[in-house]
């Protein structure tokens, strides 16, 4: 098995670029981590990297493609995940801010379930999947080396990606941003959901 060292780091790089940017799964870590801590948002924060590795998967096995070529399928598809993303940003747009009635009480409950189902129907995701594994070949003579080689790549850099933007989340958790400054965070993380949900139907 031959790997291209210079192009295993570029496509690393492009990988972190990818699926570090701002998108429906890291808006949710942002705000549960804020609202939640680290150590309590773990079940969402794995439940989410499975999901993950399944699309990623599915992508590689050209799976995403196979499901095109049925009538329905990806319209359904769209349909459920769109349903969901929609749902998951109203929740965490009018999540109750600190000092507020029920702050606490009250918060959307972020299972490892529900950050499966997001990892499974998130589109910015497949975006960056499908071009991931379209990219140039890192393993030379060995198509399934090569593809194994990306997805495990993948999986890696989301979980570092993901734990940094987790973290994140959990500082700004512990700063005084006054309910005004918490309200516009929460607003925010859900209109970027909501704005990645619209993809489903680009």
């Amino acid at each position: 098995m031959q790997i291209d060292f210079l192009r295993a780091g570029l496509f690393i790089a492009m990988a972190t670029g990818l699926l570090g940017s701002p998108g429906p799964g890291i808006s949710a870590l942002v705000s549960l981590g804020r609202s939640r801590g680290f150590a309590r948002s773990m079940p969402f924060f794995w439940g989410l990297q499975l999901g993950l590795d399944v699309a990623a998967a599915g992508c590689a096995v050209g799976l995403f493609s196979l499901v095109r070529t049925i009538p329905g399928a990806v319209t359904t598809l769209a349909v459920i995940g769109t349903t969901y993303l929609v749902w998951l940003a109203y929740r965490i747009a009018t999540a109750p801010v600190r000092g507020s009635s029920g702050a606490r009480k009250n918060e959307p409950a972020f299972t490892a379930a529900g950050g499966f189902l997001l990892g499974v129907t998130n589109p910015k995701a497949y975006l960056a999947f499908v071009s991931l594994m379209s990219s140039q070949v890192v393993v030379r003579s060995n198509a399934s080396a090569d593809v194994f080689f990306k997805w495990l790549a993948i999986a890696v850099v989301i979980v570092v990606v993901d734990m940094v933007w987790l973290w994140i989340g959990a500082v700004l958790g512990r700063s005084d941003m006054g309910p005004r400054g918490e309200r516009t965070l929460n607003v925010a993380m859900g209109s970027v959901i909501l704005g990645s949900s619209i993809l489903a139907w680009v």
